[in-house]
């Protein structure tokens, strides 16, 4: 952290028009609620009368006070609430949406303070005789008096000072009444828009996690404080009132005959990220009515009727029913709804009996949507379904431990997802590489950190990576011991909350009962892995035996400023396999060791490590052993692709070494070692596709590609057939995108030909779903404004959410730059992208070369606005910086990236580490190039030199 505080004029005038808009929102909310209270619409079942406060005034603080602190004190505890919401559907004279309510919060006193901490954010709160809220004892407590309230904006927090202590074990309660903006953030609860037979309808629904519910009502904001909720909704007849668990009451209220307030039974015991409502005119299907578990899908009206819900009603069963087995454990709840929703900010939410989605993950239409959204959907629906054992019924105590909730869901999630389709073969190698190249930087971060260091709602955001969800698992997944573990470690902390060693502690249970030998205990080898960041590789010498390890960096010259009690060693389960014999492992414990039995004796024997990425590291080999992988037969060609794409990145082995790992694939006919080259190749694109380098590396990629492209078009004759095998079916997708993008002859005929005859028959799109987006793509970037302004119309009277995702990526593809611009203007108009897309498709514009700077400079030119409307603390926000800087290698880039960071001090919230890791990747990119261009250059030019 940065001593001291400097604060440069533009910083200054940003905080000022920040504190201006805020109190502007706040004077014009607490007019409505006046007005909203004036006009007696219902009455709020309170036994006083409230008046309420025409601000939400702040009290100086000193710098230690508890209300400074962002964690809550351990002198309270949660047990229910009961907390009434009514949502209003339409805007008031001054075009707000509001949601108006009030909340009863019965807690235990722990340990005996004179203070009361509540989280509450964005609330303008109802003042009863000059506070606001009110205190009553239970069991025959007595209430200490109210001292003084206020609201604490910077940590989000109702302080209620008493004028005597409350008494540790008894029992109070504390009600609050207020009003908050019913906006279009996507957080907390919030408001969500789609039009349908041409009217605009409104849903009022929530995402709460991590720390949103605070905007819907008063609560204790933590996981660890868990409690039952009581939930009531207000909502117009004409609409649906969904939460978490079941409805058993509807009244029509006394105020009004055109709503109804919809009871629903108390929840179990949970954390408040967890909580969830909707209020809408959805529609639904649902299993049969005797059905164990009801399990409902909800959708718009029309996507219903399509039969959209239809392919997750059919798997959502399987998928928990596997689980139930997995977890030897019933699922807890009576129902699960899964509803998509038209704005959503993440994937989906895992809300304990509720799990809200966004279209794209649980909507499916076979006629429209491909493959891989069919396979989306699967996983997605996989990973929340996981999480209702591993997170909701068993919870991590802070977010520090987040990995033990998003790590362990995004594994099984592959395990559910291929019991509900077990021809699919789904493998998850992808996420293990995707973690790998953010993991190698020395900006990454370790899994699990310690809860003091992860403290503010930034904080929490960040920890939403791909380290969070894809790294842990792979160390553990190939244990069959580890299943035993889990289902003993959720019956014990059911209901309550854990921190990772107690997952540890299970485990080594699992271990001791199975005798299996182990060098050191569960806890001393996995504390390795999640307490310090990075990963190793290993590097065996096949002539010597010598094996050593050495923290991986895919720029080695960068520095390492984060230090480690381990210094950067691991304990690492080395598996590995020679031409000849079975799999066998060995653990490295050290910095170096020795192993005879990894040494090969004949001219023609080779080694070959890790094979399926059973373990989390890279692996490299002498030279010689290198060469003869290179002329082995199809085994592990992937991950050989990969390490050797990654070490040549780290210095440790000659790019063209790597790039010789592609050679074979003009006779590849298999998907995964197409995918992994190409994902690798990537790179060379973004670093040389401005460069000299361009052209021969095209000739060679057109030449590589030209007999997979052949293949296809002969088994699918002439490109009238659908491939039968799975993997098939991806890797046509990329022989036709691959074969289009470097100039493959037929191949832009091809699909602009299909895209054409699109264009005169709208009605009528014969594309093969799997296709489509390659061929929008091919077709767009081919064309101009006509094709341009087609697939916009298109997009904009697209009724399915697959199909709208691909057009608005494929409209990225143009080449002109006038149509990139115009787009890029679209995307701070939510009436054209929703505000869930505009980060996503300002990356997709970014990743053409063409569109790259203009990206940029419009994102430079608009963060004030995109930051304080587009969601600084949200998710996905870091991913916007990543995805502008990608392409950056010259050193004018980095100096503009180094002044963006000076320019906007203060403005990045949860992208902060995204930018630093740019400002580092920026600099290992300008080294690697440097390095690397000649050598590169040549061989392209030697292995497809291009014609005079």
């Amino acid at each position: 952290m940065r001593k001291g505080l400097f604060l440069s004029k533009a910083v200054v005038v940003t905080c000022v028009v920040a504190a201006i808009g805020a109190a502007a929102t706040i004077i014009a909310l607490s007019v409505v609620y006046a007005q909203e209270k004036s006009k007696n619409e219902m009455t709020l079942q309170s036994t006083d009368s409230p008046t309420t406060s025409p601000t939400s005034p702040t009290t100086p603080s000193t710098p230690k006070e508890p209300w400074q602190r962002y964690r809550l004190p351990e002198s309270l505890a949660p047990i229910s609430y009961n907390v009434t919401l009514w949502p209003r559907l339409e805007p008031d004279a001054d075009n707000l949406f509001i949601f108006t309510g009030h909340s009863t919060v019965v807690f235990r006193c722990v340990k005996e303070t004179e203070l009361l901490l509540i989280h509450s954010n964005k609330l303008i709160l109802t003042s009863f005789e000059g506070y606001f809220a009110k205190l009553r004892g239970l069991s025959g407590a007595a209430a200490p008096s109210l001292k003084d309230t206020w609201l604490e904006i910077p940590t989000q927090y109702l302080v209620v000072q008493l004028n005597s202590p409350l008494q540790a074990g008894s029992t109070y309660e504390l009600y609050t009444e207020f009003v908050g903006e019913l906006a279009d953030d996507l957080g907390g609860f919030y408001r969500s828009e789609y039009i349908e037979d041409g009217m605009t309808r409104v849903v009022a629904t929530t995402q709460m996690q991590p720390t949103d519910a605070r905007k819907a009502f008063p609560c204790f904001d933590e996981p660890a404080m868990k409690a039952v909720f009581h939930m009531t909704l207000i909502h117009p007849h004409e609409t649906v009132a969904l939460s978490n668990s079941m409805n058993y009451g509807k009244y029509v209220t006394d105020a009004s005959r055109f709503h109804s307030q919809q009871h629903f039974e108390p929840t179990e015991i949970m954390s408040t990220y967890l909580l969830a409502f909707v209020v809408s005119d959805f529609k639904f299907i649902s299993m049969p009515p005797n059905a164990d578990v009801l399990i409902r899908i909800w959708a718009r009206r029309k996507a219903i009727e399509e039969g959209q819900g239809a392919y997750a009603l059919e798997k959502t069963g399987s998928i928990l029913a596997f689980f139930e087995d997995y977890y030897n454990s019933s699922y807890p709840l009576t129902k699960s709804d899964q509803i998509a929703l038209p704005d959503f900010s993440a994937g989906a939410m895992e809300n304990w009996g509720l799990i809200t989605y966004r279209e794209t993950a649980l909507l499916y239409n076979p006629g429209v949507s491909s493959n891989g959204d069919k396979e989306w959907v699967a996983i997605v629906i996989s990973h929340e379904l996981a999480h209702m054992w591993f997170g909701n019924l068993v919870t991590t105590r802070w977010w520090n431990d987040l990995w033990l909730n998003e790590g362990f869901a995004t594994y099984v999630s592959y395990l559910g997802a291929n019991f509900a389709e077990p021809t699919w073969n789904m493998v998850d190698p992808f996420n293990i590489i995707g973690v790998m190249s953010v993991d190698a930087l020395a900006s990454s971060h370790p899994l699990s950190s310690k809860e003091e260091d992860v403290l503010t709602p930034e904080h929490i955001s960040e920890l939403f990576d791909t380290i969070t969800y894809s790294k842990v698992w792979p160390q553990l997944k190939h244990d069959k011991y580890c299943i035993i573990c889990l289902q003993t470690y959720l019956e014990e902390f059911k209901y309550n909350n854990t921190v990772y060693t107690d997952l540890w502690k299970h485990l080594q249970m699992a271990v001791e009962k199975a005798n299996i030998k182990l060098p050191h205990s569960v806890e001393v080898i996995m504390n390795r892995w999640i307490l310090q960041m990075g990963f190793p590789v290993v590097t065996i010498n096949t002539q010597t035996g010598e094996i050593t390890q050495k923290h991986f960096l895919l720029d080695p010259d960068s520095v390492v400023d984060r230090p480690s009690e381990f210094n950067y060693e691991w304990f690492v389960p080395i598996t590995w396999i020679k031409n000849v014999g079975d799999e066998q492992q060995y653990w490295l414990l050290k910095k170096e060791a020795t192993n005879t039995n990894m040494t090969l004796v004949g001219a023609n024997d080779w080694l070959v490590a890790n094979m399926n990425t059973k373990g989390f590291y890279r692996v490299n080999y002498d030279s010689d052993n290198w060469e003869r992988l290179l002329d082995i037969p199809v085994i592990n060609r992937a991950q050989l692709i990969d390490d050797a794409f990654n070490l040549a990145r780290a210095k440790m082995v000659s790019t063209t070494l790597a790039l010789r790992t592609t050679k074979f694939l003009d006779k590849e006919l298999e998907y995964m070692p197409w995918e992994t080259a190409k994902r690798n190749m990537n790179y060379f694109y973004l670093m040389f596709d401005r460069s000299e380098v361009y052209g021969p590396m095209q000739a060679y990629w057109k030449k590589q590609v030209t007999p997979l492209f052949n293949h296809f078009k002969e088994i699918t004759v002439n490109w009238t057939k659908i491939p039968e095998n799975h993997n098939d079916q991806y890797n046509q997708v990329n022989a036709i995108s691959m074969a289009c993008s470097t100039g493959v002859e037929g191949c832009e005929a091809l699909t602009t030909g299909w895209f054409k005859e699109w264009q005169d028959n709208p009605a009528n799109n014969t594309i093969s779903p799997n296709l489509k987006y390659t061929v929008y793509c091919s077709a767009i970037a081919a064309g101009g404004e006509k094709e341009w302004d087609f697939a916009w119309s298109m997009f904009k009277n697209a009724t399915i959410a697959t199909e709208a995702d691909k057009l608005m990526s494929a409209l990225s593809c143009t080449k002109e730059p006038w149509l990139l611009n115009r787009y890029l203007g679209y995307c701070l108009d939510p009436k054209k992208i929703r505000k869930q897309d505009a980060t996503s498709t300002i990356i997709s514009i970014a990743s053409n070369p063409i569109g790259q700077p203009l990206a940029w400079d419009f994102i430079r030119d608009k963060w004030d606005h995109i930051f304080n409307n587009y969601g600084g603390g949200s998710f996905s926000f870091g991913g916007l910086i990543s995805g502008l800087t990608q392409r950056f290698s010259y050193e004018f880039e980095y100096k503009q990236l180094l002044q963006f960071k000076e320019d906007n001090a203060g403005q990045f919230g949860s992208a902060a580490t995204s930018l630093e890791q740019a400002l580092e990747r920026t600099k290992a990119n300008m080294n690697w190039v440097a390095l690397n261009n000649k050598e590169v250059f040549d061989w392209f030019t030697s292995e497809a030199p291009i014609p005079n």
